[in-house]
């Protein structure tokens, strides 16, 4: 893989340009997945207008390379690739990819999974939701807690769902 493994960005990104950068230069990659998280028009019954992502400049993008080292250690993955957006989002917007190579496309979606469950309770974002009745933020859903712990480990309350 050529480039980082890690981006936040306000820019929306290229599905396919990731994947293929992703990919590149490894033969031995059988298996792809990605996932793209998009901002919905509803939350918890409530329209939203648009979003706001917050993050602390350093300290995300290396909460996220912890996240992946723990991928490639409990994962046979070849790579893994992450994209945050951080900014002003409207409904239909990309906020998040997670793509992971591998030989075998199991080991592939258990990563990819994986990675998206940390990023949900763990990875250091503010989200503020704009509805008819303001803005509010969004704290961690007790759901992303427990996703998380299917795989041994205990929410630390970083995130917001």
């Amino acid at each position: 893989m050529a480039g980082p493994r890690v981006s936040i960005q306000a820019e929306d990104f290229d599905l396919s340009a990731e994947v293929a950068r992703l990919r590149a230069g490894d033969a031995g990659v059988g298996a792809v997945v990605s996932f793209v998280g998009t901002v919905r028009d509803v939350s918890e019954g409530a329209g939203v207008s648009r979003m706001e992502l917050e993050h602390y400049p350093g300290m995300t993008e290396k909460a996220i390379e912890a996240m992946i080292d723990a991928a490639l250690q409990r994962f046979r993955i070849h790579a893994a690739r992450v994209v945050h957006r951080v900014g002003p989002l409207a409904p239909g917007d990309q906020i998040v990819l997670v793509a992971v190579t591998s030989a075998h496309r199991g080991e592939a979606f258990q990563a990819c999974e994986f990675l998206m469950d940390y990023l949900k309770t763990q990875a250091p974002f503010w989200k503020k939701e704009h509805t008819p009745d303001g803005a509010r933020w969004v704290d961690a859903r007790s759901a992303d807690d427990a996703a998380l712990q299917r795989w041994g480990i205990a929410a630390t309350g970083n995130a917001a769902g």
